[in-house]
């Protein structure tokens, strides 16, 4: 699978998340066959364009822990998607670090496979 259909897959999987669902980087990966590269759809959505269309739910994704993943430092990356998991209904909390965070027991989307 070259880089374009690799971000053409992650795209796909990401519009099937429901509203008010999250899911990590990681299990997007193991859902497109390629388990080791849930760093890789963190930079395919990275790269992803605003005008892409049908549009693709970015803010769906979070890390594995459930913590939404900065952008690095001075960027508003991480409170702009809390700010659309907000908007869709789904609740984000203040970690013990600091860190904004969704709980995977109550907005989890985690599905075997897509068969």
């Amino acid at each position: 699978m070259d880089s374009a259909e690799f971000h053409a897959a992650v795209y796909d999987i990401v519009r099937l998340i429901p509203p008010q669902k999250v899911t990590s980087y990681g299990h997007i990966a193991k859902l497109i066959g390629m388990p080791n590269h849930s760093r890789h759809v963190g930079q395919a959505l990275k790269f992803l364009s605003p005008e892409t269309n049908p549009p693709v739910p970015w803010y769906r994704v979070v890390s594995s822990s459930g913590a939404i993943s900065s952008r690095g430092p001075g960027t508003s990356g991480a409170q702009n998607q809390s700010n659309e998991l907000q908007a869709e209904g789904v609740e984000v909390t203040v970690g013990r670090t600091g860190d904004l965070r969704v709980n995977f027991a109550e907005y989890g989307w985690f599905p075997d496979s897509l068969e």
